[in-house]
């Protein structure tokens, strides 16, 4: 089992206000979550009107797969006219992979 991550930082448009940043990014958010089945929510830039991150995760069973989602995720999100892609960012994790030592923590 693979555990994918994505990171979007995202420059909006002709957006004034936040209330105008809701109505741009909720649709996208829903449509991710309801076109590709995976779990996806605005992760930062809160406070900015013109700026916002969101976060996509996919389980799949295979680490291509789990890339496969991943890779059509972007191309959603990189094809709206509305926004600009400024950055992605990915992770993909194993059920194989250790957890981290005691020593490698930071409470340790």
């Amino acid at each position: 089992m693979f555990t994918a991550t994505m990171w979007c930082d995202i420059q909006l448009g002709d957006v004034a206000s936040l209330k105008m940043k809701r109505s741009v990014v909720r649709p996208i958010v829903a449509e991710l979550r309801r076109r590709y089945d995976v779990a996806a929510a605005e992760v930062g830039a809160n406070e900015l009107y013109r700026r916002t991150e969101i976060g996509v995760a996919a389980v799949a069973a295979t680490a291509g797969q789990a890339g496969d989602v991943l890779d059509e995720c972007e191309r959603f999100v990189a094809g709206r006219p509305d926004i600009g892609l400024l950055a992605v960012r990915r992770q993909l994790f194993s059920h194989t992979d250790e957890p981290p030592r005691e020593e490698d923590s930071p409470d340790g």
